[in-house]
C-alpha cells in the first residue's frame, strides 16, 4: 500500500489525475476550490435553474469534508478513527456509522484482492521511510520487518453495521484509510450535490476525481491520465466519462535508492516490503471513487501482471502502465478501452 507525504489532517492520495477544462464556459457553470486536509479540492458544476449558488454550493463541499476530517483524520486525536487506534480493547467499539461502513468496504476489497489491499499496513509503511516515517537510506532489517508485520493485519479487525462498530483481536492494531478516504470524501460531496439538485458535476479531491452528467457545453467530462514520468506533468490518455469515478496510483514520485537498488513506497502487505515489479502506474474507473481509490492501490501492489490479470476477471476498467527495457508501455484491460475511444472520437 502507498506510503504518502504526510500533511497535516487526513492523508490523500498524490494525484496523477489532472481534470481537462473544455474549451467554453458556460455563465451558468461554477467552478470552486479550496484547501482541505493538506491538499485541494476543485469542483465544476452545472447547476439548474433553481440550483444553490456559490456560497452555498461552497459550504455544502467544506460541511462534508469537516464530517470526513472529523471521523477519519489519523492527525486529530479526538477523530473517531484515533479513539478507536488508542483503545487496547479487544470489545466492540461503537463508531460512526460511515467509518464502520468504509471499514467494512477496506475488509471486503482486502479479501477480493487477496491481501493486497490492507488499512493496517501502516506501521510497515512508517518502517520503510513512508507515511510519515523518518525518511530512510537504507532499508530495515529483517528483525524490524518482522516486528512491524506483527502489528498488522486485516484479519485482525472486524466492522459491522447495526449497531455501527470494530473490533480487533490485537490490542495494538491501528487502521489507517488514506488509501481509500480520499475517495469516500468524493463520494460524499457528489452525494451531497445530488441530494441538492445538482446532477451534473466534476469533483475533485486530491487527485481523486467523480464526474456526473454532462459538463457546460453538453459534453462528457474530460479528464486526463498523467504520463508516469518524474518532473513531468504530462497527459498520456484522455478519457470521456458521464458518470463514474477515476483514481490512479503510481510508484514514480516517492521513492529512495539504497546499493542501486530502488525501493518504492508501494508495500506489499503480504511480504511487508517494497514491491519489485515494474508497474509504473494504474488508473482505474469504478462506480464510486472509494472503490477507484482503493483497487488502484491493490493493483499497484499486484502489478502489471497479476494485478492485470484480476481486472480483467473481474471486469474492471483499468489502465496499466510498466517500465520496460524498451520504455514504458501501457496495457488495458477490455472494460477500460470504450471510455478512451470515447474520448479518442471527439475532435
Amino acid at each position: 500500500m502507498p506510503g504518502r507525504p504526510s500533511p497535516p489532517g487526513l492523508l490523500w492520495t498524490a494525484a496523477l489525475l489532472v481534470a481537462l477544462a473544455s474549451c467554453a464556459q458556460e455563465p451558468r457553470e461554477i467552478v470552486l476550490s479550496g484547501p482541505t486536509m493538506g491538499t485541494t479540492w476543485n469542483l465544476k458544476v452545472v447547476p439548474g435553474p433553481a440550483g444553490p449558488g456559490p456560497d452555498a454550493v461552497r459550504q455544502l463541499v467544506t460541511d462534508a469534508l469537516g464530517e470526513v476530517d472529523a471521523v477519519m483524520s489519523t492527525y486529530r486525536p479526538d477523530s473517531a478513527v484515533s479513539r478507536f487506534n488508542a483503545s487496547a480493547s479487544t470489545d466492540w467499539v461503537a463508531v460512526p456509522e460511515s467509518l464502520a461502513a468504509l471499514v467494512a468496504e477496506s475488509l471486503r476489497i482486502g479479501e477480493t484482492t487477496g491481501g493486497a489491499f490492507d488499512i493496517t499496513v501502516s506501521p510497515l509503511v512508517k518502517l520503510w521511510g513512508f507515511g510519515g516515517g523518518a525518511r530512510r537510506e537504507e532499508p530495515p532489517t529483517e528483525a524490524e520487518i518482522t516486528d512491524a508485520r506483527s502489528r498488522t493485519g486485516q484479519a485482525h479487525l472486524a466492522a459491522r453495521l447495526d449497531p455501527p462498530s470494530l473490533r480487533k483481536d490485537l490490542p495494538g492494531l491501528a487502521i489507517d484509510l488514506d488509501a481509500i478516504a480520499p475517495g469516500y470524501a468524493v463520494d460524499l460531496v457528489a452525494g451531497r450535490l445530488e441530494a441538492a439538485g445538482i446532477d451534473r458535476y466534476m469533483i475533485e479531491i486530491g487527485g481523486e476525481v467523480r464526474v456526473h452528467g454532462r459538463n457546460a457545453d453538453g459534453q462528457a467530462w474530460r479528464i486526463g491520465i498523467e504520463r508516469p514520468e518524474a518532473g513531468a506533468r504530462t497527459v498520456a490518455r484522455v478519457l470521456d466519462l458521464e458518470a463514474g469515478a477515476v483514481s490512479t496510483s503510481g510508484d514514480y514520485r516517492d521513492y529512495f535508492e539504497f546499493a542501486r537498488v530502488r525501493y518504492s513506497h508501494t508495500i506489499d502487505p503480504r511480504s511487508g516490503s517494497p514491491v519489485r515489479h515494474g508497474l509504473a502506474s494504474v488508473t482505474v474507473i469504478r462506480p464510486t471513487a472509494a472503490e477507484a481509490d482503493a483497487l488502484a492501490t491493490a493493483l499497484s501492489v499486484l502489478g502489471p501482471s497479476e494485478g492485470y490479470e484480476l481486472a480483467e476477471r473481474m471486469g474492471w476498467a483499468a489502465y496499466f502502465v510498466e517500465h520496460t527495457p524498451d520504455g514504458m508501455q501501457p496495457r488495458e484491460t477490455g472494460a477500460f478501452a470504450p471510455a478512451a475511444q470515447a474520448a479518442e472520437s471527439r475532435p
